[in-house]
């Protein structure tokens, strides 16, 4: 049974850096990782330097760097915001 799409958006300080949709979103804050899948509660994190993994619904992953932010979920929407982003 696939899972429900999250609705993600990550972006740096001047730019975005991926938006779409993914099935899960795993990623580093400073009380340890997170896995966020469809129907989680509200979140609202602060982000440790590492990755963020986002699962896409055909099972392929992108990897980006995060460093110095926070990660809001609500309504399925994953927002990360970071002061540096990039795509790995």
């Amino acid at each position: 049974m696939a899972s429900a799409p999250l609705t993600v958006s990550v972006v740096s300080a001047d730019q975005q850096v991926w938006s779409g949709e993914a099935t899960m979103v795993v990623a580093r804050t400073v009380e340890g990782e997170i896995g966020i899948l469809a129907g989680h509660e509200p979140l609202l994190a602060i982000l440790s330097s590492g990755e963020v993994r986002l699962t896409l619904a055909d099972g392929s992953k992108v990897v980006a760097e995060a460093a110095d932010g926070f990660l809001s979920v609500e309504n399925d929407t994953i927002t990360i915001v970071a002061r540096k982003a990039a795509l790995v």
